[in-house]
């Protein structure tokens, strides 16, 4: 007699619903580097009478930090005709800023990437922290063209932390996760749509009540929740609206992130979403200073992060 065939369950039927959904993101693992995200070596980097040899020392106490740094400096980007091995040169070399980019980044990176599990675990991280490192830098960019006037480092994690909702989903929803990954759209909006039919919440929605948790600035989180559509915010457009053109220029030039199918950017279309009437819909000056942004740094992101991930 054959053995009976088993046939698996059918999946949930899909939305799920709202206290299903945060019941799941509730038992995503809580985050340390999210909780205290302004380490000592930010304090260091902000004072005017700090030494590169004093960064150094805590930088070498942090050996992914450490790889980073190196790797970064030593990219194409760099163009140096010697390989640097010497902390104290690196940052000789990168600049206080990045320096303080990188140690922010760093330790989200480590731990976010240890919250998925199982199959989940083979989805393209690396591809996603690309897009998302060169995102907060591009999200810094266009802000530093308006009258805002950002003094911390909103800017810069609003566009490190847009995508966490993926890194969430990939841990409490897994088999949507990786369903997602094969499903075509046409633009990073439509696919927004797709994960709301499959899960109820898209991954915007999904890393600002993630992020809640963790008790970061409303800014950066309304950013997260509403970047897929920043005219929808109830209040902080300004950074919603620099991550959403931020997200598309990285797409443009290559660093798609790896989650989604989405069609290739087609250069200057940024100049069409809400984000950009946002932000510089009434300023012409404004406007010619976040374009030249975007032309010099955009096709340099690639080189900039080759190898740092």
């Amino acid at each position: 007699m054959f053995p009976a065939i088993l046939t698996p369950p059918p999946p949930p039927a899909a939305p799920y619903p709202d206290e299903e959904i945060r019941r799941r993101i509730q038992a995503c693992p809580k985050l340390a580097s999210l909780q205290s995200i302004n380490q000592a070596l930010g304090e260091l980097v902000r004072s005017e009478h700090t030494l590169n040899s004093q960064i150094a020392d805590v930088i070498r106490r942090d050996p992914s930090l450490t790889a980073r740094l190196l790797r970064m400096v030593n990219s194409v980007y760099f163009g140096l005709s010697t390989r640097v091995n010497s902390i104290e040169e690196a940052v000789f070399f990168l600049g206080l800023r990045q320096i303080r980019e990188l140690a922010l980044a760093t330790p989200v990176i480590d731990e976010l990437e240890q919250l998925p599990t199982g199959a989940a675990a083979t989805l393209p991280w690396k591809a996603l922290w690309t897009h998302s490192l060169a995102s907060a830098m591009l999200a810094r960019e266009i802000l530093s063209a308006t009258p805002l006037g950002v003094d911390d480092d909103t800017d810069y994690l609003t566009g490190l932390l847009h995508n966490v909702g993926k890194v969430v989903m990939a841990c409490a929803f897994p088999d949507e996760a990786r369903a997602l990954v094969a499903l075509p759209a046409a633009d990073p909006a439509a696919f927004c749509g797709h994960e709301r039919a499959l899960i109820g919440w898209d991954h915007g929605r999904i890393g600002a009540h993630y992020l809640l948790r963790h008790q970061l600035s409303d800014e950066i989180v309304c950013a997260v929740q509403f970047h897929p559509d920043p005219a929808a915010a109830p209040r902080h457009q300004n950074f919603a609206a620099a991550v959403q053109i931020a997200d598309h220029v990285v797409r443009h030039n290559g660093l798609t992130g790896g989650f989604e199918p989405v069609t290739p950017v087609a250069a200057d279309a940024w100049l069409s979403l809400p984000g950009w009437s946002i932000l510089f819909g009434a300023d012409a000056d404004a406007a010619e200073l976040a374009r030249a942004a975007i032309e010099r740094a955009g096709p340099r992101l690639p080189l900039m992060l080759q190898g740092l991930l």
